[in-house]
């Protein structure tokens, strides 16, 4: 199994854990929609998909699975509070223009918000960052600058003040070391390379 494909298995099996059989979910940034086929599969549940890109709109439909072609934001306030059992950002908000719109609108309409995110405080983008003088490049972060993703990168400690200022409860938190698999229980800001949260208002 290639290493993408481990961290994207890694990735399903913990929001998988948290997401309840035969809930409502709501995927924001679905993608091809691996993550929602998945929780069809093994928890039955009643799954759609919103994203901008066409083409993995298409992948979605070819799946099986709903998705919306469109503007995640808009798609949302069509939707009246606590429509949905759970709502998923697994590595979207980091590429949000404005992830803090995104984040309230989606504890609005979602009784649960789960998010994941690539930690950016991991330390081996440290010390390529202070080595180099450079963005990162390694197995976190393939892309150069002129490629560049994330378009907002976090860390965890970023991410946890956040939820504070916001008065957002955080529910529950895995933290995974750079293999993307290892729990990381020490120092999380500093040696996992990936984190997830449940959150609630």
């Amino acid at each position: 199994m290639s290493k993408l494909a481990v961290k994207r298995t890694v990735d399903m099996q913990i929001i998988g854990d948290w997401v309840e059989p035969r809930s409502r979910v709501l995927d924001l940034g679905c993608g091809r929609g691996v993550l929602l086929d998945y929780l069809i599969q093994h928890k039955q549940v009643n799954g759609i998909g919103v994203d901008l890109d066409f083409e993995k709109i298409a992948a979605c439909v070819h799946r099986g699975v709903t998705a919306y072609q469109g503007d995640m934001l808009a798609f949302m306030r069509a939707f009246p509070d606590g429509y949905f059992d759970r709502v998923i950002c697994s590595r979207t908000l980091e590429e949000l223009p404005s992830p803090a719109p995104v984040i309230a609108e989606a504890l609005r309409v979602g009784r649960a918000l789960a998010v994941g995110f690539v930690n950016h405080g991991y330390w081996k983008n440290r010390l390529a960052a202070c080595l180099h003088g450079r963005k990162p490049r390694n197995a976190v972060y393939t892309t150069a600058w002129h490629d560049s993703r994330p378009a907002n990168p976090v860390s965890i400690a970023d991410f946890e003040h956040f939820c504070a200022e916001k008065n957002l409860r955080i529910v529950r938190r895995s933290h995974l070391r750079g293999d993307w698999k290892t729990p990381c229980h020490v120092a999380p800001n500093l040696f996992a390379g990936y984190a997830l949260y449940e959150l609630a208002r």
